[in-house]
């Protein structure tokens, strides 16, 4: 019995140790918000002046640098900030250094997107979208510049929103295995546009990015896709469309050229998509049709026409250990008006594009393409204008 109590004894100290020090285990710290923001972005420097053929060929809405007095240029300067700050919210800020401020001002610092993504359950497969960004229309419109191909969105889609953003709210859906499928088609090199969910729904201003609202009416935007896997392949269909009335501002108007009193014109389109990913062979074509205001030389007027446009692109993926090479070429049209641009300028585009995209290393590539276009653009001071041409391309690309 002694011997026992000893034991005893002896064990209480030992045991009463292995007790505090199970107490005084540290606890994990609490991550802070800040913890979970990740930095990224990309630069963009291009040189188009090779092999030209016609310094009056030009392309307002893409790349400004066409043509005569056309020198090295920043097409564009990218800082993503963004993060999953909370289970359900997460945050993305994107500013643009690279924006022009006027006709003689390069390079200034503007917001490209600025939003929230609030989720309705723990996967956030039900979320809405609060803020500046891009509008749920065209897949190339919402592919990032950082990874498609061609130097330029075609002019059918893109003709829909400068700068594929406005702000609005925007409801999305999408099951949490689809959304990582969205997120591995982007992050493999795919060519993916991202996550917009599976169906998507949303209200806009309808000005486009950076401008402020001119009406009482709201934009109305929707859009079903989903990625299918078939075997080894990847194809995604899809369909969407939107509708609204687009006021034009006095600053878009040329003295003398007629249009409605209010300056409000209907502004409907709707496209269909269909994506197969380079697996290795690609391809990825899109067209859509609707109605909006375009200048008519006839009558001298800003009128409401109908227009349409599309393109179709295909490539190719070769992977050589850490190298990827994809060499594309795409057709595009587009047969109406622009009504971001002077006079809701009316166009007719025919072009063909061939290049070769190499990506050495993550952290950088390089796009060389050799464009051949055929170019009506006409507003109320410049009419009759037909401008064919062909150029070579270059684009040196950063991405970290």
């Amino acid at each position: 019995m002694n011997k026992l109590l000893s034991f005893t004894l002896t064990l209480l100290p030992i045991c009463s140790l292995a007790q505090t020090d199970s107490l005084q285990q540290p606890t994990k710290p609490k991550s802070h918000w800040y913890e979970k923001i990740s930095v990224g972005g990309y630069v963009q420097v291009r040189y188009n002046r090779l092999l030209e053929t016609n310094p009056k060929l030009k392309n307002e809405q893409g790349d400004k640098s066409w043509g005569e007095n056309g020198g090295l240029f920043m097409r564009r300067v990218r800082v993503r900030i963004s993060g999953q700050i909370h289970e359900r919210v997460f945050v993305y800020i994107q500013p643009d250094f690279a924006s022009a401020a006027s006709s003689s001002g390069l390079n200034y610092g503007q917001i490209r997107d600025a939003y929230m993504d609030v989720g309705f359950d723990k996967k956030n497969e039900f979320r809405i979208r609060l803020g500046q960004s891009k509008i749920p229309y065209g897949f190339e419109n919402m592919q990032s510049s950082q990874n498609r191909m061609p130097l330029d969105r075609n002019d059918g889609i893109n003709s829909s929103f400068s700068n594929e953003r406005d702000m609005g709210a925007f409801f999305y859906w999408a099951p949490s295995s689809v959304r990582q499928l969205f997120s591995y088609l982007v992050s493999s090199g795919l060519k993916g546009s991202g996550d917009y969910g599976v169906f998507g729904f949303g209200a806009f201003n309808g000005q486009t990015a950076n401008k402020p609202e001119q009406n009482n009416e709201l934009h109305y935007v929707a859009r079903v896709t989903y990625p299918i896997k078939i075997g080894k392949q990847i194809i995604e269909p899809g369909i969407q469309g939107y509708t609204g009335n687009f006021v034009l501002t006095n600053d878009q108007l040329t003295e003398g050229v007629k249009r409605l009193k209010n300056r409000s014109y209907t502004d409907q389109r709707a496209a269909a998509t269909f994506v197969l990913y380079p697996q290795p062979f690609g391809i990825m074509a899109e067209y859509n049709i609707g109605k909006g205001p375009e200048f008519n030389k006839a009558t001298d007027s800003i009128e409401v026409q109908n227009l349409s446009g599309g393109y179709i692109t295909m490539s190719y993926m070769l992977r050589h250990k850490k190298q990827v090479i994809m060499p594309f070429v795409r057709g595009h049209i587009y047969d109406g008006g622009k009504k971001h641009e002077t006079d809701a300028r009316s166009y007719n585009v025919k072009e063909l594009e061939t290049g070769i995209e190499w990506l050495p290393m993550r952290n950088f590539e390089l796009t060389v393409m050799y464009t051949m276009s055929e170019r009506r653009f006409e507003d109320f001071k410049t009419k009759d204008n037909m401008q064919k041409g062909n150029l070579l391309r270059i684009q040196a690309q950063l991405n970290f």
